[in-house]
C-alpha cells in the first residue's frame, strides 16, 4: 500500500503544456484534486502567451518535450533568458526521453525530467518538491539581497547620512531619481532602497541592464514585441515597461543607451503610453523611474551623446552615491559585518580583525569602491585562522612599490642656517625620522616596522625608497 503523498501548499497555479488533449486533462483532474489551479497549453506559442499575460502569475511549469513549431527545450530556453521568468520551476515530461533531452533539460535549470506514462504519485513528488525549492530559493535570495543591502549600505559618515536623509525623503514620491557614482559604490542597493520604502514596494521592481541590451532590440526589450513583429519574433513578449506596471523600473548604466532609444524612452516617460513593436495597440502603465549611471550625464548632453530634454526627466531628484574613499572611516564597520557573513557563509567561526588590518585597509585608495572591498575581505577570511591578521592582508593590486618611476624623491629638509622650514617640509621631516626609528626598533623588519605604522609594507616600501632612507650598518 503507498504512503498517502502530501499535497502542495493550495492555491499555487500550474501551467501544463502538451498537444495530446488526454494528458492535459489527466494532469489537470490530477493537479486539482490536490488543491491546485491549473491552466493548458497546447503549444509553445500558447505557452508563452499565457505566461507574458499580465496579472496571470503561475507559479509552476509542467512542459511536453515534443511539441508541434517551438520545442518545449526551446520553450524552456526563453523563459531562463527572460527576467520575468528565468527563477519559474519547470518540470519537462516526455514519452520518448533521451538521455541527450534529460542532459539538455538539466543545462537549461528543469526541476526535473519524467517520463510517460505519468504517474500521479510522481508527478504530485515532483511539483511538490519544485514548488519548495522554489520558494527556499526566493526565500534564500530575499534574505541574501537584504543581507547584502544592510552591509553594503553600512555607514555612520557623512556622506552616507546625508545620503540615508535623501533616499528617506524621495523615497515615498512618485519623482524620477537619477543615481549617479562610481563603479562598485552599491547604486543598484540604494535604487532597491529607494523602492523598498516607497508606496510601490509591494509591487514589480524590474531591473534593466541598459549597457548589455544590443542596440536592434532595447526597443523590443523596454516595451514588448507581437508574434511576427520581426524576424525571430515567433512569440509575443512583454517588455519590462508592463512587467514593471504599479511598480518600479530600474535603468541601471542609462549613460550606455544610444540616442534613437533615448527618444522612445522619452516619449513612454512623457506620455505614461507604450506600444509593444508590431502593435497599433496603445498601453497606459504605470511604472516609477530609477536611473543609474557611472558616467557624466551633464558632460555627455554638452558632446551631444545624451538628450537633454531627457536627462532633465530623469534627474528630478538626483543621489549621489560616495566613493569608499569619500567615507574611509566607514570602512572597519564594513570590514566586520563582511567579515561575519563571510565566515558564516563558508562553514566557519567569526573571525576577529586586527586593528592593523583595519588601518591598513583604511589608506587603500580603492578604485573598485565597496564591491573591491568585499572580495578583498572574502579572500581573507578563507585564508585567515582563527583572526584576521596583517598576514593574510593580500597585496594592494593599484600599488606599484617597485617602480621607482612613479616615485616622487622627497627633498632632503633643509636646516635652520638654510632659511625657514615650510610645513610640508617638517612634516616631512617629522615622517622620515618616525619611519627611521621604527625601522631601528624592529631591526629593520619591514613587516613589523608596517604593522605599528599602521601601514601596508607595500606602502612602506614606497616611502623608505621615497625618503632615501639607507639601511643602517652596524659599525
Amino acid at each position: 500500500m503507498s504512503q498517502p503523498t502530501e499535497a502542495p501548499p493550495p492555491r499555487s497555479t500550474v501551467l501544463v503544456v502538451d498537444d495530446e488533449r488526454n494528458i492535459r486533462r489527466t494532469l489537470e483532474l490530477i493537479l486539482s484534486d490536490e488543491g491546485l489551479h491549473v491552466l493548458q497549453a497546447e503549444n509553445g506559442e500558447q505557452a508563452l502567451d499565457v505566461l507574458a499575460a499580465p496579472n496571470m502569475p503561475v507559479d509552476i511549469v509542467i512542459l511536453d518535450v515534443k511539441l508541434p513549431g517551438i520545442s518545449g527545450l526551446e520553450v524552456l530556453a526563453r523563459l531562463r533568458r527572460d527576467e520575468a521568468t528565468h527563477l519559474l520551476p519547470v518540470i519537462v515530461v516526455s514519452g520518448h526521453a533521451s538521455v541527450n533531452d534529460a542532459v539538455l533539460a538539466t543545462k537549461l535549470g528543469a526541476a526535473d525530467f519524467v517520463e510517460k506514462p505519468l504517474s500521479r504519485e510522481r508527478v504530485l513528488v515532483s511539483v511538490r518538491n519544485a514548488l519548495e525549492s522554489a520558494r527556499v530559493k526566493l526565500k534564500l535570495e530575499v534574505v541574501e539581497q537584504a543581507e547584502v543591502s544592510r552591509h553594503e549600505m553600512i555607514g555612520t559618515s557623512a556622506p552616507m547620512e546625508r545620503l540615508f536623509r535623501d533616499i528617506e525623503k524621495v523615497a515615498p514620491t512618485r519623482a524620477s531619481v537619477l543615481i549617479t557614482g562610481e563603479s562598485g559604490t552599491g547604486k543598484e542597493l540604494i535604487s532597491r532602497a529607494v523602492h523598498r520604502m516607497s508606496t510601490r514596494k509591494d509591487g514589480p521592481f524590474v531591473k534593466v541592464n541598459c549597457a548589455a541590451i544590443p542596440r536592434e532590440l532595447i526597443e523590443s526589450e523596454l516595451f514588448g514585441h507581437e508574434r511576427g513583429s520581426f524576424t525571430g519574433a515567433i512569440a509575443r513578449k512583454r517588455g519590462v515597461f508592463e512587467q514593471a506596471h504599479g511598480g518600479t523600473i530600474f535603468l541601471d548604466e542609462i549613460g550606455d543607451m544610444d540616442l534613437l532609444a533615448q527618444a522612445k524612452l522619452l516619449r513612454a516617460l512623457q506620455s505614461g503610453e507604450i506600444s509593444r513593436v508590431g502593435s497599433e495597440h496603445t498601453m497606459v502603465v504605470d511604472v516609477r523611474v530609477l536611473a543609474a549611471t557611472n558616467k557624466d550625464l551633464s558632460r555627455a548632453v554638452e558632446t551631444g551623446l545624451f538628450r537633454e530634454d531627457l536627462f532633465f526627466r530623469l534627474n528630478v531628484f538626483p543621489l549621489r552615491t560616495p566613493s569608499l574613499r569619500e567615507r574611509a572611516e566607514d570602512i572597519p564597520l564594513l570590514v566586520k559585518a563582511f567579515c561575519q557573513t563571510f565566515s558564516r557563509d563558508h562553514g566557519m567561526i567569526d573571525k576577529p580583525v586586527d586593528d592593523a588590518v583595519l588601518t591598513a585597509l583604511m589608506g587603500r585608495p580603492w578604485p573598485g569602491n565597496v564591491r573591491e572591498l568585499k572580495n578583498v575581505v572574502e579572500r581573507m577570511v578563507i585564508l585567515a585562522g582563527e583572526r584576521l591578521t596583517i598576514a593574510e592582508l593580500p597585496e594592494d593590486p593599484h600599488a606599484n612599490p617597485f617602480d621607482d618611476d612613479d616615485v616622487e624623491p622627497v627633498a632632503v629638509p633643509a636646516t635652520a642656517s638654510d632659511g625657514p622650514l615650510t610645513l610640508r617640509m617638517v612634516r616631512e621631516q617629522a615622517e622620515r625620522g618616525y619611519i627611521v626609528e621604527t625601522l631601528r626598533n624592529t631591526q629593520w623588519n619591514i613587516s613589523r616596522a608596517a604593522v605599528i605604522l599602521g601601514v601596508e609594507r607595500t606602502n612602506l616600501h614606497k616611502k623608505i625608497r621615497a625618503f632615501r632612507i639607507k639601511r643602517e650598518i652596524p659599525a
